[in-house]
C-alpha cells in the first residue's frame, strides 16, 4: 500500500465530508481504532474528540496501556469508566450475538451522550473490511455480528464515518508503524472478554480471566513468540480436579494461538509443548478456580479466531 497517497485521498475525503463539524473518536485500545483516530484527529484537530471507554471487560492494565498511546499521539482525548453499566447490563445473557448487540447499543447510548455533550455530528470508526464481511448482508452469510457493524441500534442519531472500511488487518499495522503506534498489538475483539466468556459474563469470571489472559501474554512474550491472536476462553464446563490434597469442582480453559495475514483465514499455532506445559502448570497453580487447560488446534476455517 502507498500510505502517503493513501492518508493525502483520505485527508481530502475528511475535509470534504467534516468541513466545519466536530466528531467525536471511539477506541478501544486496538490497532484498528487508534490509527482510524489519528487519521481523522491530524486534519480536525482539537474538533476531534477520542473516548476510550472502559467497560470492564477489558484485559489488566489496559486502561492505562491506551492512556499512554492517546497521549504520545497528541490527540484531544477523554476516559470514561462505565464498567459497572455494562457488565450489569449482561446479567443472566448466554447467547454470544446478545452479548454483542447488548454492548453495542450501550457503546452507542453513551457514545451519543458524549457526542451531544460536545457538539458532535459524526463518529468515527475503526471498522475494517473482515468486520463488515463477517457481519453480512447483501449475498453475504453472516457469521457474526461485529458490535461496530451488526452490532448497532438501527435508530442512532449519529453518522458513521470509518476511514479504513475498505483495508485488511496487515495493511493498517503498515498504517500504524507509520504513526508510530505499536502495530503489533494484537487484535482485540470490541465486545472484549465478554466474548470470550462462553454463557453468562460476572466479575468473578472477568478477573478469572484477566488473571489467565495475562500469565498467557506474559509466557508469549518470554518466548519471544510473534502470533497474530493469542487468548484465553473460560468456558462454562466445569470439572473435577485436584488442589493440593482437596477433590475440586473447576472451570476449564482454552488456550487460542493462531498465525494470519488479514484475519480473514488463521492456522493454529503449532507451539512448543514446553511453553504449553508452562502455560499450564502456571495457570491452575496461580488461579485455584481453574483445574484444566486445553489448547485449540483448530484453523479458521472452520472455526473464526475468536470463540464468540
Amino acid at each position: 500500500m502507498n500510505i502517503v497517497f493513501f492518508l493525502d485521498e483520505k485527508k481530502r475525503e475528511i475535509e470534504k465530508l467534516l468541513n466545519g463539524k466536530k466528531a467525536i473518536a471511539a477506541v478501544s485500545g486496538g490497532v484498528d481504532s487508534t490509527v482510524a483516530a489519528k487519521i481523522v484527529g491530524d486534519v480536525l484537530g482539537e474538533r476531534l474528540l477520542v473516548i476510550y471507554i472502559d467497560t470492564g471487560l477489558m484485559r489488566l492494565d489496559e486502561t492505562k496501556n491506551v492512556e499512554g498511546i492517546l497521549k504520545k499521539l497528541n490527540l484531544n482525548f477523554k476516559i470514561l469508566d462505565a464498567s459497572e453499566e455494562f457488565i450489569s447490563s449482561l446479567n443472566n445473557v448466554i447467547d454470544p450475538e446478545q452479548k454483542r448487540k447488548i454492548i453495542g447499543h450501550k457503546f452507542i447510548e453513551i457514545l451519543e451522550r458524549e457526542a451531544f455533550s460536545f457538539g458532535a455530528e459524526y463518529l468515527i470508526q475503526g471498522t475494517i473490511a473482515p468486520d463488515w464481511i463477517e457481519s453480512g448482508g447483501g449475498l453475504r452469510d453472516k457469521i457474526k455480528s461485529h458490535h461496530n457493524v451488526g452490532g448497532l441500534p438501527e435508530n442512532m442519531k449519529i453518522k458513521i464515518y470509518e476511514p479504513l472500511r475498505d483495508l485488511y488487518k496487515d495493511e493498517v499495522r503498515e498504517l500504524a508503524q507509520h504513526f508510530g503506534i505499536p502495530h503489533d498489538r494484537q487484535p482485540f475483539p470490541g465486545p472484549g472478554l465478554a466474548v470470550r466468556i462462553i454463557g453468562e459474563v460476572n466479575k468473578e469470571k472477568l478477573t478469572i480471566l484477566k488473571k489467565a489472559t495475562k500469565i498467557l501474554e506474559d509466557k508469549v512474550f518470554n518466548y519471544k513468540m510473534k502470533p497474530w491472536q493469542y487468548f484465553v476462553v473460560l468456558l462454562n464446563d466445569r470439572s473435577t480436579g485436584v488442589h493440593g490434597d482437596q477433590r475440586v469442582y473447576g472451570y476449564t480453559v482454552a488456550i487460542r494461538i493462531v498465525e494470519s495475514i488479514d484475519g480473514m483465514t488463521a492456522n493454529f499455532m503449532k507451539v512448543d509443548w514446553e511453553f504449553l506445559d508452562e502455560v499450564s502448570r502456571e495457570i491452575t497453580n496461580k488461579i485455584p478456580e481453574i483445574n484444566r487447560v486445553v489448547y485449540d488446534i483448530t484453523d479458521k476455517p472452520p472455526a473464526t479466531i475468536e470463540w464468540e
